[in-house]
């Protein structure tokens, strides 16, 4: 105990030095509103908790370790230093003001994402998804046919659903379809990473950092588009390169009957509502798109009252139906029949990743009110060509989480054209799809191929994912060029 003991003082000590450094040389600027850290004790104190924290979240597979505690934790002491060090200079409200600031962004992305995936959670919880896995299934596809009607759906999904529900619904059919043929499998699961990535970036509800730029105002909403055919390019060349290592056999088709609960279909309607919600508050209005999201899971809750209280009737007429044609798996199924309950769909959302985002957006917002984002930006968008800039941002999110590194560029807010911020967009979407854990369907793939789509697999067809990255960024400069 005595050891430990002498480590916990050791680590008080520096914590306490780290903190009282600043306190005698941090410049401040010509305003006397912002204390430049970045060569104090507190921010490389910062640095080093941030590069820990996110250290665990790389392990997370490993260690079991919720990517969400590390930078929660890393969070609250970067900003609680801030708070100290601005105390002590008799500018708490600078501190605060700051950190409100950033909490407000983050809490417009939260909503927004929240409303997201209670609509898909409800989507699945209707049996929605099921459905389309067993008509899937059940159509006798040869591999290859599997193979690019999985990638293409992925693509076209994952602009409206998140790409790692995409990605898990598509891996399910591939699964059930290539039974003991791991080379199949595994081929199948690249490709479907890469369309379901490729597919997010030129939408603003494919991905959160599509959803990161539209919030921002930087990118108008219809200009996502233009990075359409890029995308369609990034996924193409890959897919097409592996699908000549796919096999043309047919295996059995695999006979599901599934039933979507009532109320299914509807809920995709109010949801392209929803979405249409968002784009006419932030389009016409110049309201946050937070505003639409919000009203429209008014309407879901509104839908799901109307559900439950109808819900014996209609069973009484689903039952009717069903035994009038003599019906007997609609019959069985009858008893899987429950009422629908929003608040149900509101508790599964992925709140390790909202978790998570929380603390990315309060740990890179504290560094960069540290001025380290000032040197980074510095750094890359004066002393770089812009375009080399956007290009190693979307390489550095195969290994870090696009996230973080999309936040950054945004805090930052380098003064850069349109076409340029596109192509930022377009590289930090699609540049995740280099490595297997650089977006979160390369990692929720790995988990659910477990041992058949590895690290090493998709670090094989590494080099023709790359050539897709690279053709998608001639081709997005070839026909924006105007937007440079």
């Amino acid at each position: 105990m005595g050891g430990i003991h002498r480590i916990a003082g050791l680590v008080i000590s520096f914590l306490t030095m780290a903190l009282m450094a600043p306190l005698a040389w941090a410049s401040e600027s010509g305003q006397g509103e912002w204390l430049d850290l970045t060569h104090s004790g507190v921010g490389y104190l910062a640095i080093f908790i941030f590069v820990l924290a996110y250290t665990l979240v790389m392990l997370e597979e490993k260690l079991h370790l919720r990517k969400s505690k590390p930078v929660l934790v890393a969070a609250g002491i970067i900003w609680g230093m801030l708070g100290f060090v601005y105390s002590q200079h008799g500018m708490p409200q600078v501190a605060e003001e700051a950190f409100k600031h950033n909490l407000l962004e983050y809490a417009e992305l939260l909503l927004f994402l929240l409303v997201a995936m209670t609509y898909i959670n409800a989507m699945e919880e209707r049996g929605l998804f099921d459905a389309l896995r067993a008509w899937m299934v059940s159509r006798g596809f040869t591999l290859r046919q599997v193979f690019w009607l999985c990638g293409i759906l992925a693509f076209f999904i994952s602009p409206v659903a998140d790409n790692l529900t995409t990605a898990l619904l598509m891996c399910a059919v591939v699964m059930k379809v290539g039974g003991e043929n791991r080379r199949f499998i595994g081929l199948a699961c690249i490709n479907i990473v890469v369309a379901a990535n490729a597919g997010g970036a030129f939408s603003p509800f494919g991905d959160i950092t599509t959803l990161m730029v539209w919030q921002k105002g930087i990118v108008p909403f219809g200009e996502f588009f233009d990075l359409f055919i890029p995308s369609v390019v990034n996924f193409m060349v890959p897919a097409l390169v592996m699908s000549f290592f796919v096999g043309k056999e047919r295996p059995a088709a695999v006979s599901e009957r599934v039933f979507m609960r009532r109320g299914a279909k509807r809920i995709v309607g109010l949801f392209l509502l929803t979405i249409a919600s968002a784009v006419m508050a932030h389009s016409f209005l110049g309201m946050p798109p937070v505003l639409g999201m919000m009203t429209g899971l008014g309407m879901l809750q509104f839908f799901g009252f109307f559900l439950r209280k109808t819900f014996d009737s209609s069973v009484e007429k689903a039952r009717a139906k069903a035994e009038a044609n003599k019906d007997n798996d609609r019959l069985a199924n009858l008893g899987n029949v429950v009422p629908f309950d929003v608040f149900s769909r509101v508790a599964r959302a992925e709140w390790d990743t909202l978790l998570f985002f929380y603390g990315v957006v309060l740990c890179v917002g504290g560094l960069g009110f540290m001025g380290y984002l000032t040197l980074v930006s510095e750094a890359m968008y004066t002393h770089w060509d812009p375009t080399y800039a956007n290009v190693a941002v979307g390489v550095l999110s195969a290994v870090v989480d696009n996230i973080p590194v999309m936040f950054a560029v945004l805090t930052m807010n380098p003064d850069m054209a349109l076409g340029q911020w596109l192509l930022v967009t377009l590289t930090a979407g699609v540049g995740g799809s280099l490595l297997s854990i650089g977006s979160a369907a390369g990692v929720a793939l790995m988990g659910q191929a477990r041992g058949i789509y590895t690290f090493g697999t998709h670090l094989k067809w590494t080099p023709v994912i790359a050539l897709g990255y690279v053709a998608s960024i001639l081709v997005h400069m070839w026909l924006n060029a105007a937007t440079f």
